[in-house]
């Protein structure tokens, strides 16, 4: 099994935590490797990546855990949107990452940036449009990319090679959850 493959599946067991323009393009990203039709580059600038990463380590912070920034989640991030998403979807999270450069994001401290994001959160459940809002598609990623590293999965699930019985069990306190 590919990390192709094993993202895919991931993706398809989280179901409902991806949207279907995640899923959409997963499956394009089997089948070709240039989404983008119109022949437009998809490319960060510094301060984007910067951002981007900020934003990522907000949602998975470094704990005990290997934090978002250290297991390459903004690479993928970028990588998967200049890959395999669309023109639309490229536009909104650009206008996203735009809309944070105009508030001066990454000069702002740690809560003030958790509330920026809490309200772009909110204001994404109230948006309808064709293309995946910027903050739903940086939280989806950020949540495929840490999931799908090794060093997330080790620091989130407890490895079991050869499971018993299927129970339902009730997890202590930081107990990690078991993937077999």
């Amino acid at each position: 099994m590919n990390r192709r493959e094993v993202i895919k599946n991931v993706a398809l067991m989280l179901g409902g935590t991806f949207s279907a323009s995640s899923l959409m393009a997963m499956n394009h990203w089997e089948q070709s490797t240039s989404p983008n039709k119109a022949g437009a580059v998809f490319i960060l600038t510094d301060i984007q990546q910067k951002m981007v990463a900020e934003i990522a380590e907000i949602i998975i912070p470094k704990t005990e855990t290997p934090g978002a920034k250290d297991v390459g989640v903004p690479a993928f991030i970028e990588m998967m949107l200049k890959d395999c998403y669309k023109e639309p979807d490229q536009e909104s999270f650009m206008e996203g990452l735009a809309s944070l450069e105009k508030v001066k994001f990454l000069s702002l401290n740690s809560d003030e940036r958790k509330g920026v994001l809490k309200f772009l959160e909110q204001e994404t459940k109230k948006m309808k449009s064709k293309s995946t809002p910027f903050w739903r598609l940086i939280k989806e990623l950020t949540l495929l990319g840490y999931f799908t590293s090794e060093a997330g999965l080790k620091a989130s699930f407890q490895y079991v090679q050869i499971p018993g019985k299927l129970e339902l069990i009730k997890l202590k306190p930081n107990q990690k959850s078991y993937a077999y």
